[in-house]
């Protein structure tokens, strides 16, 4: 199977070297080949990373089969950019490997496994929603900013009309 390595770091005192040299011996221990090593020096809350940006377009054009890296926060902080990103795996055809976690989804465990994760952040959302609605019944203060507490101004009433009769000079 050809296959992406993806390491990231956040900072420039870091390296990938030691992530690059366990997901390499880790594939070759399958027989796998490496399409190619994509490496970036950045936060794993950015969702816009350089080396991450050029993996995603080689998957979007199927130049690889799956995706590996040491540990599921190599590819990003958030459980629901996670999600999505896993949903445009699955939906390309391309496997998601964090060999330190024992996450596969070549596997029927490593899939059950993400089914799971999924189910709970869902359930992690819907709760968050609840809880924010059920925060927002009968708070007076709702669409209301400032120090004070007014009531937000409607933009029309801020604004001057447009004169179309402007002279220069005037």
């Amino acid at each position: 199977m050809k296959v992406a390595i993806y390491g990231r770091v956040s900072t420039g005192e870091q390296t990938t070297d030691h992530q690059t040299k366990l997901l390499n011996d880790w594939v070759a221990e399958r027989g796998w080949v490496v399409y190619k090593v994509y490496e970036d020096v950045e936060s794993g809350t950015k969702a816009s990373r350089p080396a991450w940006d050029e993996l995603l377009a080689d998957m979007r054009h199927y130049r690889f089969k799956a995706i590996v890296v040491t540990k599921l926060d190599r590819i990003g902080r958030s459980l629901q950019h996670l999600l999505s990103l896993l949903e445009e795996f699955k939906t390309k055809g391309v496997e998601f490997i964090a060999i330190t976690q024992n996450i596969d989804t070549t596997t029927a465990t490593g899939k059950l496994q993400m089914q799971i994760m999924g189910a709970f952040a869902e359930f992690e959302r819907n709760i968050i929603s609840e809880r924010t609605k059920e925060a927002l019944k009968g708070n007076k203060k709702v669409g209301k900013r400032g120090k004070d507490k007014k009531p937000r101004q409607k933009r029309g009433g801020l604004r001057k009309p447009l004169s179309l009769n402007t002279k220069e000079g005037s």
